[in-house]
């Protein structure tokens, strides 16, 4: 590694698996300390051992209030500053038009939209002139989806809040974007397919996916630490995708 992250400070929504666990993993290999926040203490736990060095596991669920803001009590009692914030939890479930519930659309867009806003507007005071805040975004914010409209509609969301929020926050330099993946094999994408039928997911969206697979969790985490890094410092509201090109075509 390069030492790209050296002696920053890290935090990391979503943290206790796929592409947040992987990001994780790459920001302290690039000499951050990193923090980490997820629902579940067991999944916390592992990813803190996983991780090895370097990190703090926080127990956080970002759709409550109350979870942020003890998430970042928790960062500011070793640590004045943050350099890269990557509010990156999130998740959804299919239903079609027809379907959806309103708990569907509660549950999806308090983790999603509420969840994440206010992961970063209650960072704002910690936050780094300079710093960089990475949103995970997802091709589906750009292509129709069938079942999948409300999970779709908060990635949308996400993108705007990138336009947004880099108008807000440029008198104090901090650069906002959105890092959008295509079919990543990661615990929440399999979740998505019945029981057993995993590898059948898999295999019908890498035939979605012009290079012909999925991508790989490390493969995302590679693309963030560019974000983080000073390499993309004139890198400002866009919207990175890491698909294999499903969104492009």
């Amino acid at each position: 590694m390069s030492n790209k992250l050296q002696g920053k400070v890290a935090v990391v929504t979503g943290g206790t698996s796929g592409i947040g666990l992987a990001a994780a993993k790459s920001f302290a290999a690039e000499g951050a300390y990193v923090y980490i926040a997820g629902r579940r203490q067991a999944e916390l736990d592992a990813a803190v051992k996983a991780i090895g060095r370097n990190v703090t596991g926080v127990r956080s669920d970002v759709a409550r209030l109350a979870d942020i803001d003890g998430l970042y009590d928790t960062v500011q009692r070793k640590h004045d500053q943050i350099d890269v914030l990557f509010a990156n939890a999130g998740g959804g479930e299919f239903a079609p038009l027809g379907a959806i519930t309103e708990e569907h659309f509660d549950k999806t867009f308090a983790t999603n939209v509420k969840g994440l806003l206010f992961t970063v507007q209650k960072a704002l005071p910690l936050l780094r002139n300079g710093a960089s805040v990475i949103l995970t975004g997802s091709t589906t914010g750009s292509m129709g989806t069938p079942a999948f409209s409300v999970y779709s509609a908060t990635k949308a969301a996400v993108r705007n809040f990138a336009r947004s929020w880099m108008l807000d926050l440029k008198e104090r330099k901090i650069r906002v974007n959105t890092l959008s993946p295509g079919p990543i094999k990661t615990p929440g994408l399999l979740g998505l397919a019945p029981e057993g039928q995993g590898d059948g997911l898999l295999g019908y969206l890498a035939t979605q996916v012009p290079s012909g697979r999925v991508g790989d969790p490390e493969e995302i985490g590679k693309v963030a630490v560019f974000l983080a890094s000073d390499d993309s410092s004139f890198i400002n509201g866009a919207e990175i995708f890491a698909d294999g090109g499903m969104a492009q075509a």
